[in-house]
Order: structure tokens, then sequence, then C-alpha cells
């Protein structure tokens, strides 16, 4: 059984939508209690860093996330639950929840420190739409079958940065280098929308319920 997390964040629809064809039995809850039982979780979301931990904090799933990731637990975060699962983001200078060290930057803060040209630097932000993604640092369960620079549906203004490079298993370019699959044990992280995101989007779902 898979665990959706509902935080009032978005994004869960389609999530839905895609185990439903995906054939795979799911419950979706904003109850802690009723998402203890769940073989692995899925933590979705769209929107604000600062509004997705406050509804997480009020609705006690924060504590939840830590313990089920203690519990050894296979935890797939998408789009804000992938930046969410490190330790601060730059917007609205929010703490996190910690699970993976890192932090999450905005795209201009980046390109301003990394010297990106005046090409990169018009580049429009959020980025939105569809991009590539190339691997690196070894095999990812979630990628098995996936063949490398698949294309993956992407919308975000905020870039994962976590604190040992070696987690990021896939990253698209974006003016600066956009980890996109990230994985540390049995935390995994999409900053794209697998849901969203055709074939081989549905592929890493599939993956992520056989492991």
């Amino acid at each position: 059984m898979i665990g959706i997390v509902d935080y009032n964040a978005g994004n869960i629809k389609s999530v839905e939508r895609a185990l439903d064809f995906l054939g795979a039995s799911y419950i979706r809850s904003k109850n802690p209690a009723e998402l203890k039982n769940a073989d692995k979780i899925i933590f979705p979301g769209d929107g604000d860093a600062a509004y997705a931990m406050k509804q997480l904090r009020e609705l006690g799933l924060d504590n939840f996330l830590h313990e089920t990731a203690k519990c050894n637990i296979p935890i797939l975060g998408i789009c804000i639950g992938a930046q969410i699962i490190f330790d601060f983001s730059e917007e609205g200078n929010t703490e996190c929840l910690g699970l993976i060290p890192g932090t999450i930057r905005h795209f201009s803060n980046l390109q301003n420190e990394q010297n990106a040209n005046a090409e990169n630097s018009a580049l429009k932000i959020p980025h939105m739409g569809w991009n590539n993604v190339r691997y690196e640092n070894d095999t990812c369960a979630i990628l098995d079958g996936v063949p490398e620079n698949s294309d993956f549906y992407f919308v975000h203004s905020y870039v994962i940065q976590p604190k040992e490079k070696s987690v990021v298993k896939g990253f698209a370019e974006y003016g600066v280098k956009v980890p996109a699959v990230v994985q540390s044990g049995n935390i995994f992280a999409c900053q794209f929308h697998p849901e969203k995101s055709g074939e081989a989007g549905l592929r890493i779902l599939r993956n992520f319920l056989e492991i």
C-alpha cells in the first residue's frame, strides 16, 4: 500500500491518476495515523516552501516523515516535496525537514554566484517545461530502464543544492546545473513531475512501487 501525504499543497490528483494507471493501491491522507502502515510514501506538492512547512507542522506530518525515514521506509518527494526534505529553503527563509543535508537556492542567486553569462541570465524563471536529464554518481533504483537524456516536465524557481554531491543521480541544465533526481538511502526525490512526464515518468513511479 502506498501512502500519499496530503498537506494542502496541490499536485495530488495527477499523482493519483498515475497510480491508478499503474494499478497501484494507495491511501491519501492528512492524518499520520492513517499513513503509518503504508509500505512506501509519496510526498508530492506544488507551491511555496513556507506554506508547505506550516501545513506539515500543523498536521503533525513533519514528525511522521521523520519517523518514516528512520524506519527505512521508501519515501519519494516530488517538486516542492523534493525540496523541503532538505534543511533550508531561501523561499521565505524556511527551515525545512532536514531529512537530507542541503539548501534550496533561487535560480537568480546561483546564476549570480556562478557569473552566469548574459544568455543564461535571460532564461525565464520559473524553469517551466520539458528538459532532458543526464545521469551521474552511480545507479539509482528509480531510474532503472529509463534512458539517459529522457525528457521530464519541470516547474520551479528554486534549485536543490545538496551538501553531499554524491546523492545527485540525475541533473538538468538550465543556466546552472539543476539536480533533478536525488537518492540518499531510502529517500528519493524528483525535482520534475514524473506523473506529468509521459512514459519515462511512469517508469520512475513504477520503479518506486517495485522497490
